[in-house]
Order: structure tokens, then C-alpha cells, then sequence
């Protein structure tokens, strides 16, 4: 396994709230990494270390043997892509000005807008299903479409490396498989895709690559066929379970057995 993406020792807060203590994480180039654990127990704080949004007390996050806040701003944003779970469009913005703003890390004093800025803008609302809302205020826009508008933002970065926390909330269930059918897509053309996951069943089916975290540690990480049965369901989620495999996949399925 080749790595570009680490964290060493790292120990994460929010004031006085330790989240992560001496965490250690390599993330493998060109695979689809699902993130999996419950509520509060670090996922979304790791991914905003990775993207250096929250700096680490301790440890360190590392792309390329370099540490993350070393790098210019707009340096990080053409090797990371990041979408956070809440994110918040200016008011009154269309849906192709947001898109647009994808492009800003590839921006200079210099630079005019270009023709590979708008293919990209352009592939990345077709990827993200929104070609169609193109000209519509993102405010009017249903919890779901704007998801999908924002997914699209992240996409028109053109990033080698995708960081999404959470990606398939407000989504309904086929756009949420819309979504991870196309990130696996991602993975396939080369991209590193690292995704905040709820449903560990979609995590199973779609991710190369599966960390399980509890209180702000990693369980266990390795293929899903590897590390996902009912011990481990129930030590990170405190669920019983039997694990049987997916009729379509064969990859693991989480059935609970409450």
C-alpha cells in the first residue's frame, strides 16, 4: 500500500474536549476509504484535521511527508477537495456561480476564466445530476438538490483527492447510491476517495478501504471482507448483529438482530 495522506500521533480537540488521542491513520492512495463508527466519535474531526480546518494539539497530518499546514491555502485545495457536513451557500447565489467557486484554487491574479475552468464546471453538474438546476437560486432548492449541488462543487476542484464527510445526507436512497456508485467510479479513474459514512452496509459494498472508530480511536481498518463481523459490530456500535453476505455483492451486510 503507497500512502500520500497520514496521520501520526495525533491527538485532536476542541478546547478542553480531547476527541483523539495518538491516532494513527494511512490512507491508501487510489481507493475508495470509508470512515464508519457512531456519533461523536471522531470521523468528521478527522477529516477536518486532514484538511487542516482543525489544528492538531499534538501529532501530525502529513501529505507527501509534508506536514498539511505547511502548504499555501490554494496549494492544498488542487491536492484536497474537501465537503464538510453543513456547508452554507452565500445568499441569492445560482447554482452554476456556486459550482463555479470550485475553481477558485486554480484561480490567479493573472488567470482568465478558461475554457478547462467551464468543462469542469460543466462535467461536474453533470456528474452530480444538476445540469438542470443550473440557473436556479441554491436557497430554493430542496435539502437533497443541494447536496447534490454541493457534491458538485467539490467535483469541478478536480482534486486527485476527495474528502467528504458525510456525502449521502438528504439524499434519498437511489441518489444516495447514485452518488457512491460514482465515487467508486472516481476510484476507478484514479482518484483517493476518503467518505464519512453512516450506513456501514453501503460502506461495505462501496469502500476498498473500511476504518471502524470508537471515542476518537481506530477499532480496526482493512478490506470489509477482512475486519466486518458481529464482534466488531457490536464493539463499535453497541449492536447485535449477524453479518450474512450481500445477495448482490457478496461483501459483508449488517443484518441487526435486536
Amino acid at each position: 500500500m503507497t500512502t500520500r495522506l497520514t496521520a501520526r500521533d495525533l491527538t485532536l480537540r476542541y478546547g478542553d474536549r480531547v476527541v483523539s488521542t495518538r491516532l494513527e491513520l494511512d490512507v491508501p492512495d487510489g481507493a475508495f476509504t470509508a470512515i464508519v463508527g457512531p456519533n461523536a466519535c471522531g470521523k468528521s474531526t478527522l477529516l477536518r484535521a486532514f484538511v487542516r480546518l482543525l489544528r492538531p494539539s499534538d501529532g501530525h497530518v502529513l501529505f507527501d511527508g509534508r506536514e498539511v499546514g505547511s502548504y499555501p491555502g490554494k496549494a492544498l485545495a488542487r491536492e484536497l477537495g474537501f465537503l464538510p457536513q453543513d456547508p452554507v451557500a452565500p445568499d441569492d447565489i445560482r447554482v452554476r456561480q456556486l459550482v463555479a467557486r470550485g475553481r477558485f484554487p486554480h484561480q490567479s491574479l493573472l488567470s482568465t476564466w478558461s475554457e478547462q475552468d467551464e468543462a469542469a464546471v460543466a462535467g461536474a453538474m453533470d456528474a452530480a445530476g444538476v445540469t438542470g438546476l443550473a440557473d436556479r437560486p441554491v436557497q430554493e432548492l430542496s435539502g437533497g438538490q443541494r447536496q447534490r449541488v454541493w457534491v458538485a462543487v467539490v467535483l469541478a476542484q478536480r482534486t486527485p483527492y476527495l474528502l467528504l464527510d458525510e456525502p449521502t445526507s438528504f439524499l434519498d436512497i437511489a441518489h444516495q447510491y447514485q452518488l457512491l456508485a460514482l465515487l467508486a467510479r472516481l476510484r476507478d479513474e484514479g482518484r483517493t476517495v476518503i467518505a464519512v459514512l453512516h450506513d456501514i452496509n453501503q460502506a461495505c459494498r462501496y469502500a476498498d478501504h473500511l476504518v471502524a472508530m470508537k471515542e476518537g480511536r481506530v477499532v480496526a481498518q482493512g478490506a470489509a471482507a477482512d475486519i466486518v463481523d458481529a464482534a466488531l459490530v457490536k464493539e463499535v456500535f453497541d449492536l447485535p448483529s449477524i453479518v450474512v453476505p450481500d445477495p448482490v455483492t457478496g461483501t459483508p451486510m449488517v443484518v441487526p438482530s435486536l
